[in-house]
């Protein structure tokens, strides 16, 4: 089984890994790059891209854009708190991902606003396909509006901040002293390299 491109799961457990400084570390998180390069990343920032010379008003990728987004939150989420699913955890994983990392904490400034984006946009686009409320997705202006229940999101600040986030989130499993940080992406990588 494949676990990023061109990486079978075979490679990943023959990773020496116990030692903080082993060579091995680099290649674990270029796994992990890969894989979300692939499965999410590339994907969005070539519809974005393919977008990028229209008017507002005509782009229509918005909700495809933001539905893969919500998912990486989720992932990413897995990965810092080492969850091998979010099995009954989706809204605090996502949620705390939304307060707790640094490009985003500036954002989501409270618990109810990570919330209410949990359920207008990643329940209400993953489960009904479209926003919940009077939330809406766009593509210009700030990455969030928030005007009384309703949000406004930028789904390409949303997503640049999301890459941001992941780059951020890779030099800080690159550092030796981050041994929690590097148990918990082990173990969810772990557990997918056994699926």
């Amino acid at each position: 089984m494949q676990i990023a491109p061109g990486v079978d799961a075979t490679t990943w457990q023959a990773l020496k890994l116990d030692d903080p400084h082993s060579s091995d570390w680099d290649a674990a998180i270029h796994i992990l790059s890969a894989r979300i390069h692939e499965r999410y990343i590339g994907p969005i920032d070539f519809l974005i891209t393919s977008e990028a010379t229209k008017p507002a008003s005509e782009r229509r990728y918005g909700f495809t854009v933001l539905a893969v987004d919500c998912m990486l939150v989720e992932t990413l989420g897995a990965f810092v708190e080492g969850l091998e699913d979010t099995e009954g955890k989706s809204k605090k994983t996502f949620c705390n991902f939304l307060r707790t990392r640094k490009i985003f904490a500036v954002e989501f400034t409270t618990d109810e606003l990570a919330e209410k984006f949990y359920k207008q946009f990643r329940c209400g686009i993953l489960h009904q396909a479209e926003s919940g409320g009077e939330s809406k997705v766009w593509s210009v202006g700030p990455m969030l509006r928030v005007e009384g229940n309703a949000i406004t999101v930028n789904r390409s600040k949303f997503h640049e901040s999301l890459k941001a986030e992941f780059q951020d989130y890779l030099s800080d499993l690159r550092d030796p002293k981050k041994i929690a940080l590097r148990a918990n992406f082990r173990k969810k990588l772990n557990f997918i390299s056994r699926a």
